[in-house]
């Protein structure tokens, strides 16, 4: 069947769907400097509640992806970020540790049935320019998780912790428009397609896009969760430390929308490893700057870091051409949650040696990952080179 050349309209829907579910996914560390004093959380503690929210909401993947190739992922698309701005606006109410885990927990499964899903619905609709897409809609999620804490860590600041409930009321409303037209849809993959045994031939280009996910991720979540508290024990405000934290986010979104593109035209193994080698030096530089020179070299860095997002789901869709959800989920879920486990280590070093010199030492880890880059196959027509035996343009029921 010839490729369809235009992109689906259900590409837009999806990126719009992304930007309120990953909005209030971001709810959780802008708030830490207000949730830190109130239950007299350590940074470890802290780390620990982010890893387990991160493992919630990532490593679940695995389950619904596999799920979505074989059932109606409308259902994942739908009831996953509803359950997740529901469920994460009770983040201010928590009264204890294990309450806020549980709010967490429950908060990051809803993003975990979306989040591979929609991801497998975008590279399938696509048509010619799955690179596009995919950072269309990665770039979504991405300002959406940018634009959370400029507005909830300042409504939060005027009207306190126990308001937070209030914050679903326009997230749910937002839904209901996008997703009043979301249509039906087959599953994923059909007849023997689909599956972690079928992705055994492409194992080793595989493992190691998932470990450069890894490190990016130990990266870019460690700076999200403690650059506002390292701005705070400066002197700022926790309504400005989101803001600071919010044009990092913005910069990485927009650097999402670029490495798509971009890989679409140069290639995405020369995308993936020259954004990283860009981006350690200059996120290890900004964590030894004050005011706002720290916040535009971080933003810098994290537009480079981030623009291999797309890049890296829609190359191992290339690799891999069977079982979308799948491959989703390990480049999404489980690279994800596998670099969440880092958060308790980074919040304990921070407590021994300080935050500053602790964030230094996460920058450096994009150079690991660009080496990772290096044995992947080269070149813009990945797909050129491998037989894709479940290709076709995405049913509708």
């Amino acid at each position: 069947m010839a490729e369809r050349s235009d992109m689906d309209p259900v590409v837009y829907r999806l990126a719009s769907t992304h930007f309120i579910a990953d909005a209030y996914s971001n709810l959780y560390a802008p708030l830490l400097p207000a949730i830190i004093p109130k239950l007299s959380l350590s940074l470890a503690t802290a780390g620990t509640l982010a890893m387990i929210y991160q493992l919630a909401g990532s490593v679940a993947q695995l389950v619904f992806g596999r799920v979505a190739d074989r059932w109606r992922p409308h259902a994942f698309l739908v009831a996953g970020p509803i359950v997740s701005v529901t469920v994460l606006s009770l983040v201010g109410m928590a009264w204890t540790p294990a309450t806020l885990a549980g709010v967490l927990v429950i908060g990051g499964l809803g993003g975990a049935a979306f989040h591979p899903t929609a991801a497998a619905v975008v590279h399938r609709q696509g048509g010619s320019r799955r690179g596009l897409a995919m950072a269309i809609h990665i770039t979504g999620g991405s300002i959406g998780y940018a634009v959370g804490p400029l507005l909830f860590a300042p409504y939060v600041g005027r009207f306190g912790l126990t308001s937070t409930p209030l914050l679903a009321l326009p997230g749910l409303a937002l839904l209901a428009l996008v997703l009043r037209g979301m249509p039906l849809m087959r599953p994923l993959a059909s007849g023997s397609g689909g599956g972690y045994l079928a992705l055994r031939p492409f194992a080793k280009p595989l493992f190691l896009l998932w470990l450069i996910v890894v490190l990016r991720t130990m990266t870019s979540l460690s700076i999200a969760t403690f650059v506002p508290v390292l701005l705070t024990t400066r002197g700022w405000s926790v309504g400005m430390a989101g803001v600071a934290v919010s044009v990092y986010l913005a910069a990485g979104g927009l650097g999402g929308f670029a490495g798509g593109p971009l890989a679409d035209r140069l290639g995405p193994k020369r995308v993936i490893a020259g954004s990283l080698v860009l981006a350690a030096p200059l996120l290890a530089a900004a964590t030894r700057l004050t005011d706002w020179p720290l916040v535009a070299v971080l933003a810098l860095g994290g537009f480079f870091l981030q623009s291999t997002l797309p890049v890296n789901v829609t190359f191992a869709h290339q690799i891999a051409p069977t079982g979308a959800a799948t491959v989703s989920s390990l480049m999404l879920g489980f690279a994800w949650g596998t670099g969440g486990l880092m958060a308790p280590i980074v919040g304990a070093a921070a407590d021994r040696i300080g935050i500053g010199t602790t964030l230094t030492a996460v920058a450096f880890l994009p150079l690991l990952a660009a080496a990772c880059s290096m044995p992947l196959p080269s070149g813009a027509k990945t797909e050129s080179a491998v037989r894709r035996p479940d290709e076709r343009a995405l049913g509708r029921v």
